[in-house]
């Protein structure tokens, strides 16, 4: 366990418990979120290869423009 988050239980472990489940609820949606990013990542990389080689394809035909910030935000 990091200082950090050895820091963070300990400030939480004093708090009321109804404050402990909701502070625990994020934190395990949070764990769960990111597990389920990384599972939905590793399972497209064939999409995501085929998209940044038709990106590549577009640049390479000229039909890009460099991006700025003031007109396309």
């Amino acid at each position: 366990m990091t200082t950090l988050l050895e820091k963070a239980i300990n400030r939480v472990s004093v708090l009321p418990a109804k404050r402990q489940n909701v502070l625990a609820r994020l934190l395990l949606a949070e764990i769960d979120a990111d597990a389920q990013w990384d599972k939905s990542f590793k399972s497209s990389q064939h999409e995501l290869a085929e998209l940044a080689g038709n990106a590549l394809a577009e640049h390479r035909k000229g039909k890009t423009r460099a991006m700025d910030l003031s007109r396309d935000f």
